[in-house]
């Protein structure tokens, strides 16, 4: 659900090869066996990596640069996923900025898809560290331009996707209501992510109330309300987007671990002191139930989104969040985030992949 279909892939191609500023995709192939799943695998050791030292990128969040906070092992660092049945190109970030000449990349969502925004310009600019560059944050919308190349790489905060209202009894958070959109509108590549936030209570919660359509409501079921919520921002993506001007993504559900018992290990209460993944292609925890929202949502729509289906791969890492490396070693803890480099540049390297796929035989 809500990956490429040879059916669609070939339409979808077909459809861009018709537009006057095409994408211009490299004929790049997975290689492997035909129908390959490039997100089932396993994280394998290879010592080339990391494919960037994070000194190299000063704009990296310091909350993300676990290094530079003091992290002291850097095994975490070491591992490629390794598709079961086939291979994907090696990220080139010169390539891309080539193809995306006078194109636009946009993130949407929450502090995840900062974390993988990062990760990709920093991944960009190690890849062409002659060229200049440009990093404007205006209140949610960050913008990292080449203006050699034309391109921009843009990051818009919006955890919840619908919107929060102020009103008269406080912030409402409105499940059919999704103004923020007007951003989003005309961008080339959209890649939208959603959940962090939607199980934060207390004082990390946003908003008092929240309606459907003209009820009001204390609290609901956050699942449910997840599920709503995804199918509005569904409704406006196939209402309102272009898919021969603009490609949709979803990033897929990033996993915390905060649970031992998740991965194997119940007397581990979180991510700290963990520097290995999980080995093997199967997460102990099992499937998701986040990710099953956004596979069933996206399956029912009639514009084009692929999933960037990284749940499952990200599960393995219980290794590769700041742990108490996040703020320069004070004692809050973070297994929700990830260290860069590390897991979100197999993300992007996935990502990439995709772009590049060789779309006809």
């Amino acid at each position: 659900m809500g990956s490429f279909t040879t059916g669609a892939i070939l339409l979808f191609f077909l459809v861009l090869s018709l537009v006057h500023h095409s994408y211009g995709f490299l004929k790049v192939e997975v290689t492997g066996n035909k129908g390959c799943d490039i997100f089932e695998g396993s994280w394998v050791r290879d010592e080339s990596y990391p494919l960037y030292d994070s000194s190299q990128c000063p704009f990296i969040e310091k909350e993300f640069d676990c290094l530079k906070n003091g992290r002291p092992d850097k095994d975490f660092l070491k591992y490629r996923w390794q598709p079961t049945s086939c291979t994907f190109p090696r990220f080139n970030g010169g390539d891309l900025l080539s193809k995306l000449e006078g194109k636009s990349i946009m993130f949407v969502g929450d502090s995840l898809s900062l974390n993988q925004w990062q990760s990709l310009t920093c991944m960009l600019h190690v890849a062409v560290p002659n060229a200049k560059y440009t990093n404007i944050r205006t209140g949610g919308l960050s913008i990292f331009s080449f203006p050699e190349y034309k391109a921009k790489v843009m990051f818009s905060r919006n955890a919840f996707l619908v919107d929060i209202v102020n009103t008269s009894i406080g912030a409402v958070l409105k499940l059919n209501s999704i103004e923020g959109g007007k951003l989003w509108k005309d961008i080339d590549l959209l890649i939208f992510n959603s959940w962090h936030w939607w199980l934060h209570t207390g004082r990390k919660q946003p908003w008092k109330f929240i309606q459907e359509g003209n009820s009001i409501y204390q609290d609901m079921d956050r699942l449910v309300a997840y599920e709503k919520a995804l199918s509005t921002w569904a409704e406006w993506v196939d209402t309102n987007v272009n898919p021969t001007k603009t490609i949709v993504f979803f990033q897929g559900v990033s996993p915390d671990h905060n649970n031992g018992t998740d991965w194997g290990e119940p007397m581990a209460k979180y991510c700290e002191g963990q520097n290995q993944p999980v080995f093997g292609s199967k997460y102990p925890a099992g499937e998701h139930p986040a990710e099953v929202v956004v596979e069933k949502v996206i399956s029912g729509m009639s514009n084009p989104v692929h999933l960037l289906n990284v749940t499952a791969l990200s599960q393995l890492r219980k290794d590769g969040h700041p742990s108490v490396y996040g703020h320069g070693g004070h004692n809050d803890m973070d297994c929700s985030h990830w260290c860069l480099a590390g897991v979100p540049d197999t993300w992007n390297q996935l990502f990439y992949a995709l772009l590049l796929q060789n779309f006809i035989n």
